[in-house]
């Protein structure tokens, strides 16, 4: 059995130190995953019930956006993790946005 002190997160994995960043790199902030979005009319939100189906503007393989508040900061893929977290949704980075520029 491995220990666990032996193994790297994911995220820590390809993550390279931001310039200036060691101040703050102990504090945790909160990230969005938007998936799509959803457009009814309000008669067809009113009926919504229990089982109901929400369509959405985007497709299963369509890249996700990641925000930090109300900033894009990247792009990537919904993936479920393997192993002890089976089950568990996570998001592999296909792309960065530039420092100062959002993605486009």
């Amino acid at each position: 059995m491995s220990d666990p002190q032996d193994q790297t997160h994911p995220s820590e994995a390809t993550a390279k130190p931001a310039e200036g960043a060691g101040l703050f790199s102990g504090v945790p902030i909160e990230l969005t995953i938007s998936v799509g979005k959803a457009r009814p009319l309000i008669r067809d939100l009113l009926n919504l019930g229990e089982d109901a189906v929400l369509p959405l503007d985007t497709r299963v393989d369509d890249p996700v956006e990641v925000f930090v508040g109300e900033r894009l900061v990247a792009r990537g893929a919904l993936e479920e993790m393997e192993g002890d977290q089976a089950g568990q949704l996570a998001v592999r980075i296909t792309e960065i946005a530039e420092t100062g520029s959002a993605l486009g």
